[in-house]
């Protein structure tokens, strides 16, 4: 049985404490490492030999990007690499982004040592593990014009303002806000950023989709 080398990057260095301690106890794995530091991710994938990176989506202070671009980023200079989303924003629109950049898992931080340790190994021998979809909402995508506008209408900006500030006509912004009404099955504003937000269109922490 090959152990398997796993590299965690997170910004809370007690979920990293505590992740280390629940994982010392499994035979399969045979190194646990945790970082804050992103510049190095390659580097660090490479001389420690690292087989899956667990990573957040939320880094708070570390990058001025999201887990989900950092991931991207780190399968284009390794594609060799695995990657799991071990995150407590467990979002359709996270998990949706994550598929669509190849990253091989995505989890919630609540999992349970031997859930993770069984999905590890999955994903390990080149499966995939994501959250049952079958009752998931499917919409479909929202551009990014889309995107900016709810999120701007959700910081209280009213439509003249937005309208502005994109650089579009009232009359655009009313066709767009058409569209994304369409796409999220609703029929007012308010609706539209209430299921953006359930969703994870519009979230606390920073998206650049």
């Amino acid at each position: 049985m090959h152990l398997i080398n796993i590299l965690l990057v997170d910004d809370h260095i007690l979920f990293a404490k505590s992740l280390s301690v629940a994982l010392d106890e499994y035979n399969e794995i045979e190194h646990f490492y945790s970082t804050q530091d992103i510049a190095s991710l390659d580097t660090i994938v490479c001389d420690k030999n690292i087989d899956i990176v667990l990573m957040d989506i939320n880094l708070g202070n570390l990058s001025d990007t999201d887990g989900l671009e950092i991931a991207s980023n780190l399968l284009k200079l390794n594609p060799a690499v695995k990657i799991i989303v071990l995150t407590g924003y467990d979002l359709p629109v996270y998990r949706h982004e994550a598929k669509k950049i190849g990253i091989s898992g995505f989890l919630n931080k609540n999992i349970s040592p031997d859930d993770l340790i069984s999905s590890l190994i999955h994903v390990y021998h080149g499966k995939t593990c994501f959250p049952s979809e079958s009752n998931e909402i499917i919409i479909e995508d929202l551009t990014s014009m889309e995107k900016k506008i709810l999120q701007l209408i959700s910081s209280g900006k009213k439509r003249k303002c937005v309208a502005d500030e994109l650089y579009i006509s009232e009359r655009t912004l009313s066709n767009h806000l058409q569209h994304i009404f369409e796409k999220l099955e609703v029929s007012s504003v308010v609706e539209a950023i209430t299921k953006a937000i359930q969703l994870g269109y519009i979230s606390p922490i920073r998206k650049t989709f």
